[in-house]
């Protein structure tokens, strides 16, 4: 057996394990194949006859290109999966036994890819490498050019991010984004016998006292009124997790102005409560949806606050 056989012949060992990885960086099945061959011409290109642990010499290869990919990524939906991967990291150890391999695709639903991509780069690849894949810190530092304290710091953040948001259950927090995202599209075209589709008949409209002095109503009641109020309008907002929940943000120039915290019971919207009281807001946990590209778009978008409902 040659050099080059023996080293597919232990890539492929590890080929279950550096896709799970990337599964979990990028969400995005395509993405995570795209990864892993990277990481394997990477390999066939490369010296590793100094290399003691090629398992986690290859994590480390799939983990840096995951990380470019997520920093040049552009706006576009991740491809959920429902297929079941392979676990934790091995500290020692060339290869990961597959018979000590944990399953955490248990762990990774729909409401945790909405989560992690609200994540930074560098934060969603220290808590997928340390929180899902026992990687040390010493070892993440130097993929994401920080300190290992900084690398605990970002894994940290992530860590209480995706706590807030388990909260609310993975088909809870799925099914309310496609309500708001409904409830947005409507909203710029229009469209509204749309917006009467996704709001409660006996719906609540609320501002607070900085949102009101911008021209939006104080409070309005019944679905007719408030399906008035946000027809063709709403056109800067976008979908975003507050404090866990799925709800919506108007952020001018990267800094959030106004926040619609959105209450949905039984597939309808229920509450909608405009919150503009800067104080308010910095107490908030608030993380747009959209990709970076997307909510670059839209902070130039509607930069008045005449945009509001009134």
């Amino acid at each position: 057996m040659d050099d080059h056989d023996w080293l597919a012949r232990r890539f492929e060992e590890n080929r279950g394990h550096l896709r799970a990885v990337a599964l979990r960086m990028l969400g995005s099945a395509s993405e995570a194949d795209d990864a892993v061959q990277e990481a394997w011409l990477r390999l066939s290109r490369s010296d590793t006859g100094d290399v003691e642990n090629l398992g986690g010499w290859l994590t480390t290869v799939v983990a840096r290109v995951c990380l470019n990919m997520l920093r040049s990524r552009t706006s576009r939906p991740e491809q959920p999966w429902d297929e079941r991967v392979t676990g934790p990291v091995e500290a020692d150890g060339d290869a990961v036994d597959p018979e000590r391999e944990a399953v955490l695709a248990d762990s990774v639903g729909s409401a945790l890819l909405v989560v992690l991509d609200t994540l930074a780069p560098a934060e969603r690849l220290a808590f997928v490498l340390h929180d899902m894949f026992a990687v040390p810190f010493d070892e993440i530092a130097p993929i994401v050019g920080r300190s290992p304290a900084a690398a605990r710091q970002l894994a940290s953040r992530a860590r209480r991010r995706v706590q807030t948001a388990q909260r609310v259950t993975d088909t809870d927090i799925a099914r309310q984004r496609v309500i708001v995202d409904a409830f947005l599209a409507a909203s710029r075209d229009g469209d509204f016998e749309a917006l009467l589709a996704v709001l409660d008949p006996d719906v609540v409209l609320r501002a607070d006292a900085v949102a009101t002095s911008w021209g939006a109503p104080g409070t309005v009641r019944g679905a007719v009124a408030v399906a008035e109020q946000f027809r063709g309008r709403a056109r800067g907002a976008r979908t975003a997790l507050v404090d866990g929940a799925v709800g919506a943000a108007w952020t001018p120039g990267g800094r959030p102005r106004v926040i619609f915290d959105i209450t949905i019971r039984r597939g309808k919207i229920v509450e909608i409560e405009l919150l503009a009281d800067p104080d308010r807001l910095g107490r908030l946990d608030l993380a747009v949806l959209d990709r970076a590209g997307a909510r670059s778009d839209a902070e130039h978008l509607d930069d008045q606050p005449g945009d509001l409902p009134s």
